[in-house]
């Protein structure tokens, strides 16, 4: 495939934009261990719907200081079309993934939840006839021989799990989605309006959610309630807002294939904080994600506006 526009020249604010996407990508890697830290407390879609509600009061408070500090001309545009689908395609992306996790291997799940950039690339070429550079299919090629290597020791081929594993490719078209929507988004209004708006979105459909299927939604220790506060602030606030505010910045398609990192830092936060093992393989997955996500990056005089 030729060159195309889904490559954004590298401007002046490209290394903090990239700085930043990889941060909230390390941010979102560690939610694994604060779900297992409040397991005994809620069911998974509880902690779900509190992983975006408690973070509510800090974006809140982050969109004031931001729209406080902007010129009055910068965009505002409140609840737009984009941002509704992106609060609608996030709750998606948690709902599957949860199903995923209880009807196949977490492996399983983690891998097919890390294909999201492929439908990135899908949805940008198919239906938003948006050519893909090659570059970017190298580098997606890489990313995905890199999570294998993390979790493939792990995986299971059973068609007793095909449900599990259809959710989990669920889980990644919706997180997908939700990069591109996001990336549309930020195109009307700043990183803390939407990643604000669309988490009003998102917990009001999670908060459903937990009420129809789980058995009780209020966490019973303070262990499990600073597990989820934790994981509030730290994976939604912090790992999606620094998403958010970098798809302003970086085309969707590049963005979505640093998803992989965060397979690499649940590896690396499971072997410090859990003891899990950490093997040769994993670690040369870990190196092949970093050289794909290298191999992708924006080039100058590459193409026009981040693809939408």
């Amino acid at each position: 495939m030729a060159t195309a526009s889904t490559q954004a020249p590298p401007g002046t604010g490209f290394a903090a934009a990239f700085a930043a996407l990889c941060a909230g990508a390390v941010a979102m890697g560690i939610s694994p261990v604060f779900v297992r830290y409040s397991s005994a407390d809620v069911g998974p879609f509880a902690s779900a719907f509190w992983r975006v509600a408690l973070a509510m009061p800090v974006l809140y408070a982050w969109m004031r200081i931001e729209e406080g500090r902007a010129p009055a001309s910068a965009p505002r545009r409140r609840f737009g079309r984009a941002t509704i689908l992106s609060g609608v395609a996030f709750a998606g992306d948690l709902f599957f993934w949860h199903l995923a996790i209880f009807n196949t291997t977490v492996a399983n799940a983690t891998f097919f939840g890390t294909t999201a950039p492929l439908f990135v690339i899908l949805i940008t070429w198919l239906v938003l006839r948006q050519r893909i550079a090659s570059s970017t299919v190298l580098g997606l090629a890489l990313c995905l021989l890199g999570g294998a290597a993390i979790i493939g020791q792990s995986l299971q081929v059973d068609p007793a799990r095909l449900k599990g594993d259809l959710y989990g490719i669920a889980t990644a078209f919706f997180f997908g989605l939700y990069f591109l929507t996001v990336s549309r988004a930020r195109e009307s209004a700043g990183a803390a309006r939407v990643t604000f708006e669309a988490s009003v979105i998102t917990s009001a459909v999670l908060f459903v959610v937990a009420l129809g299927l789980e058995p009780h939604i209020l966490p019973r220790t303070w262990t499990g309630a600073a597990a989820l506060l934790a994981m509030a602030w730290v994976s939604h606030a912090g790992g999606q807002g620094l998403l958010v505010f970098a798809l302003g910045r970086l085309p969707a398609v590049f963005s979505s294939l640093v998803i992989f990192l965060e397979a690499l830092a649940a590896a690396l936060f499971g072997w410090v904080l859990l003891g899990e093992a950490l093997t040769l393989p994993q670690a040369l997955g870990g190196a092949l994600i970093l050289l794909g996500i290298w191999t992708a990056r924006p080039r100058s005089g590459s193409g026009s506006a981040p693809a939408s």
